[in-house]
């Protein structure tokens, strides 16, 4: 379904910006107007990481006028992989300014605005009061729920993307229009049923086909031009090279954009979602070490046995001595329980503490008492113990 321009034209563009934006000038369906909607636009970026590195970058060289970005985090080296809006220099940096240093480098002309903050439910509703159009691309499921909530709830559109692995999936949202995130996804995954990019991984260049496909439909929104996303559901695979549609319909008896909605303000989305379940929680509780008592207990020869519950390819970056890696699939499936010794301590972990925390519910469950895990995985392992080795 076409629909009419998000925003109105700005009053000129000068000269300086008809020779920047002369290709899009004499494509008939952009041509002056729809550049000039374009260069009137305030678009907020929610993220600067691997969708909203190409995102900013193309909205930026399309000549978005105003363009907000949300960003709390700093630039870490494995970032560089697929975030290409930040740089070697930029390490240790504050993402948002530096990406706001390479839209700069982009295009001059765009006013950059920077909120150096988690998004939450405090502000996300003034941050997002002053935008026309949001571009999501967060990588947790807590935000997106957050995000689509307010928008909806501001009658802002938004455009989603999701990247996993060689997988990808990209669509618009707007419930004036169409369906919402909670149409599609009424509930979030359970959890540590979906691993994030940091513990599945994701290619680099992944993230420029999403990323692309976002700015394609919010230039689509802001001029008025082509058929955007609204009730379809982008669904890429690269490693097919292959991309489908899947409709998405309003759902009538959706919480939120439904006929009786029960969700009418914004929630608690870290308990909506679940990060953790109540069963990983309690058995963490008085269960929990730390990579120092751990190697005290190795040191004094304690009898133990350590359960790596990652996947093999995390396994080879980087392991902790002396442990067995059985991933975390097998014991939700019950094929590593007939491993476990019964005169021994059974410590587990991974690679932050989330999937042993997962694991360690199970064990206690089936009657593994004494087992516990390492809070800080080896991320926490390496700082404290091995810091001469690698993270991920």
């Amino acid at each position: 379904m076409s629909l009419p321009p998000l925003v109105e034209p700005a009053a000129e563009l000068t000269v300086d910006e008809v020779r920047r934006y002369s290709r899009h000038l004499i494509i008939p369906d952009v041509g002056m107007d729809g550049q000039k909607r374009l260069k009137n636009a305030k678009v907020l970026c929610v993220g600067a990481g691997g969708l909203g590195s190409p995102a900013l970058m193309y909205l930026a060289a399309a000549g978005v006028g105003t363009l907000g970005i949300v960003e709390f985090d700093t630039v870490d080296e494995s970032n560089l992989q697929r975030q290409i809006i930040h740089g070697q220099a930029d390490i240790g940096r504050s993402k948002a300014e530096s990406a706001r240093d390479s839209v700069k480098e982009i295009n001059p002309y765009v006013n950059v605005i920077l909120h150096e903050t988690r998004l939450d439910v405090d502000n996300v509703k003034e941050i997002f009061a002053q935008y026309d159009l949001i571009v999501d691309g967060t990588d947790n499921f807590a935000t997106r729920y957050l995000v689509n909530d307010a928008a909806v709830l501001l009658g802002k559109p938004y455009v989603w993307g999701s990247i996993y692995r060689f997988d990808g999936q990209a669509s618009v949202f707007w419930a004036e229009h169409g369906p919402c995130y909670r149409c599609l996804y009424p509930e979030a995954p359970p959890p540590g049923m979906v691993p994030s990019c940091a513990e599945g991984g994701v290619l680099g260049v992944l993230c420029a086909s999403i990323g692309a496909i976002q700015v394609t439909e919010a230039i689509k929104l802001l001029a008025g031009i082509g058929e955007p996303l609204v009730g379809r559901l982008m669904i890429y695979d690269a490693l097919e090279m292959q991309y489908r549609q899947v409709k998405v319909r309003k759902d009538p008896d959706c919480a939120l954009c439904g006929e009786n909605p029960t969700v009418t303000d914004l929630i608690d989305y870290d308990a909506f979602c679940g990060v953790v379940s109540d069963e990983a929680q309690a058995a963490a509780l008085g269960s929990t070490i730390t990579p120092k008592q751990l190697k005290q207990w190795q040191d004094d020869k304690e009898d133990i046995f350590l359960v790596d519950v990652r996947e093999p390819g995390e396994y080879e970056i980087v392991n902790i001595p002396g442990a067995t890696l059985i991933p975390k699939g097998d014991f939700l499936m019950g094929n590593a329980l007939e491993r476990m010794p019964q005169d021994k301590k059974i410590v587990l972990h991974c690679k932050t503490g989330v999937r042993s925390a997962e694991v360690l519910a199970v064990l206690h469950s089936a009657g593994f008492a004494d087992a516990v895990h390492l809070g800080s995985g080896v991320i926490g392992w390496v700082n404290q113990i091995e810091p001469e080795k690698p993270v991920y």
